[in-house]
């Protein structure tokens, strides 16, 4: 069977990838660094904002911006370049990411700011250091010590929204409640992005649209069913309309939505 084509809507995602068989992908300073470079140069190349994100050991987090139609775009370079390197450097051949990336999209502000927090924490999750300013394969260590990587993050949220350094280390160092670890937990078990068909019967989706007229209020629940988990196919069954119209209708208002 194809594989379902990704809608790319305008905001922000949760990336996740791990490495094959859940392999180390980073094994040395060299490899980070190679990874990050290809990372910011293609953000800068497609327009992606970076945020945050933590490199692992087996795998890596991303908390970006996108603002075109282009995230897989995106996201194909950074995997293909990073694994061509990996695989040329050790002279192997073979898949380096376990399929897929996978991405959850963030339509809540105070989801958005946990999983900066979730992000930036993963090393001291993974006791990899003590302090977290310490950890030489993040944002937050970038913004802190003002390197060449500081650039690609010149936009990001913790940048923007925070004045002093210390703010920042003071944000990150805050610590979840368990909602916010219980939602997160979520995302980090690899959840797809929302376009993914859910377990979310007919039935329920024929009462979200029952009685519904006004053609406004249409698209912005037709919106809201995608964004929880209902495919294209799906909505455009149960509304009678052809999949690219249910598509357009989506691409439109996610236009007008923004996270401030």
């Amino acid at each position: 069977m194809a594989r379902r084509p990704r809608i790319t809507l305008k905001g922000y995602y949760h990336i996740i990838n791990r490495g094959v068989e859940r392999r180390r992908v980073f094994t040395n300073e060299e490899d980070f660094r190679k990874f990050e470079s290809i990372l910011c140069k293609y953000a800068k190349f497609y327009n992606i904002t970076i945020h945050s994100y933590s490199l692992m050991s087996n795998h890596y987090h991303l908390l970006i911006e996108v603002n075109n139609d282009n995230l897989s775009k995106f996201m194909r370079q950074v995997n293909m370049n990073y694994a061509i390197y990996f695989n040329k450097n050790r002279k192997r051949s073979g898949h380096l990411w376990q399929g897929r990336f996978k991405s959850v999209y963030v339509t809540d502000k105070a989801y958005l700011y946990s999983l900066i927090l979730y992000i930036e924490q993963n090393p001291i999750k993974a006791r990899m250091v003590k302090n977290i300013q310490d950890y030489k394969y993040q944002s937050l260590y970038h913004i802190l010590n003002d390197t060449e990587y500081k650039e690609c993050l010149k936009n990001s949220l913790l940048v923007n929204k925070f004045k002093t350094k210390q703010d920042i280390l003071e944000f990150i160092n805050t610590k979840f409640d368990k909602d916010d670890l219980a939602i997160l937990r979520q995302a980090s078990n690899l959840v797809e992005q929302a376009n993914i068909q859910k377990e979310n019967s007919i039935d329920k989706l024929e009462k979200i649209f029952k009685d519904v007229t006004d053609k406004k209020q249409r698209n912005e629940l037709i919106y809201k069913a995608y964004v929880d988990g209902y495919s294209q196919h799906q909505i455009a069954k149960v509304l009678n309309l052809s999949q690219p119209t249910v598509f357009g209708i989506i691409k439109r208002v996610s236009n007008t939505i923004t996270i401030t």
